[in-house]
């Protein structure tokens, strides 16, 4: 904050004047986080670092090497690597002022210990899309284990099937929309240009496809994205949110949720896990009893596998395709 620019020159001169913003974005530059960070900060005059092979040794490498001031990251997957190398050894991470994470969930334990290992970093975890851009950042004291709730901009809205803006603290499940400075397009693909950007009393939103209700006090509580949605029985359950609860078990170090066939329901809530390395593995009653208190008894994984190690995309989000195919092979070979 200070004195308004006196016009686009003034710009430069300024930032001439100060030394230069130092950011890492680590996500594969495919990534609209990675993209975001790294233009906002070339077009501030700041340098950008890059890392072409994503480990955690080699992150906090980078951050001591070049005196990063703010490190990018899509959630747990490239946090727990982080973790991990500071358990080892030791780095100078003096510079690092913030710690941003968007596109993937950064569950309460995770972020607990990033606190504990780096307590001088700012967390900031933002809720945004290649489609929008930023939308958010999470509510000051809430928690990912309460459920991912977001303090949105003026551009944000959630607007229900018929168009009109979901009522606060009505619980009304809704499509997350953003307005002003949107995409004009899909690239070749006019049938999901038209499904994705559409025109509400006279001003252009564009609808990726997230769903979220709006509390009373207008905060945005995210569910998910409604592609992966699984309907059991005429319940929608959001994969994200049971992540996130059973990311609150002491022996689970990562998981993933999808839907499975069920001849009852139609679909099943299941999950893979990843089990904390010293820990055994939690059992279904285990999980049971631990989700009880955290969601809703519906939404409660009825069949969890365990694996030695996640897979995820290259940009660390969740690969739901994957977990789809694995919980369903896995529930084939498991005792009738």
């Amino acid at each position: 904050v200070g004195d308004r620019l006196a016009g686009p020159k003034e710009a430069g001169a300024r930032a001439a004047a100060n030394s230069p913003l130092v950011s890492f974005p680590a996500p594969p530059l495919m990534h609209g986080a990675a993209q975001l960070g790294s233009f906002i900060n070339f077009l501030g005059g700041g340098k950008v670092c890059l890392i072409r092979r994503y480990t955690g040794d080699g992150a906090l490498s980078l951050i001591e090497q070049e005196k990063i001031n703010t490190f990018t990251i899509v959630g747990d997957a490239m946090a727990i690597p982080v973790i991990q190398a500071l358990e080892e050894k030791s780095y100078d991470t003096s510079s690092l002022l913030v710690l941003a994470s968007a596109g993937a969930l950064l569950s309460q334990p995770v972020r607990d210990l990033i606190n504990a290992k780096l307590p001088n970093v700012y967390i900031n975890d933002s809720f945004g899309s290649t489609e929008t851009g930023y939308n958010g950042s999470a509510k000051p004291g809430s928690k990912a284990s309460d459920g991912l709730k977001f303090t949105v901009h003026e551009r944000t809205n959630v607007f229900d099937d018929d168009l009109k803006p979901v009522a606060w603290g009505s619980g009304t499940v809704g499509r997350v929309a953003q307005k002003g400075h949107i995409p004009l397009g899909y690239w070749g693909d006019p049938e999901k240009t038209a499904k994705t950007f559409v025109e509400i009393d006279g001003e252009r939103w564009v609808m990726p496809g997230d769903m979220a209700t709006v509390e009373e006090d207008g905060t945005m509580h995210f569910l998910g994205r409604g592609s992966i949605c699984i309907n059991s029985g005429g319940e929608k359950i959001y994969p994200e949110e049971v992540e996130g609860a059973l990311k609150s078990h002491p022996a689970v170090l990562d998981a993933v949720v999808a839907g499975i066939p069920d001849e009852r329901w139609g679909q099943r809530v299941a999950a893979v896990l990843q089990v904390v390395d010293g820990h055994e593995a939690p059992s279904q009653e285990d999980i049971e009893q631990h989700l009880s208190s955290r969601i809703a008894r519906y939404k409660v994984p009825r069949f969890v596998h365990v694996i030695d190690l996640m897979q995820r995309s290259p940009s660390g989000k969740p690969d739901y395709g994957w977990a789809t195919k694995v919980l369903t092979d896995a529930v084939a070979k498991a005792p009738a």
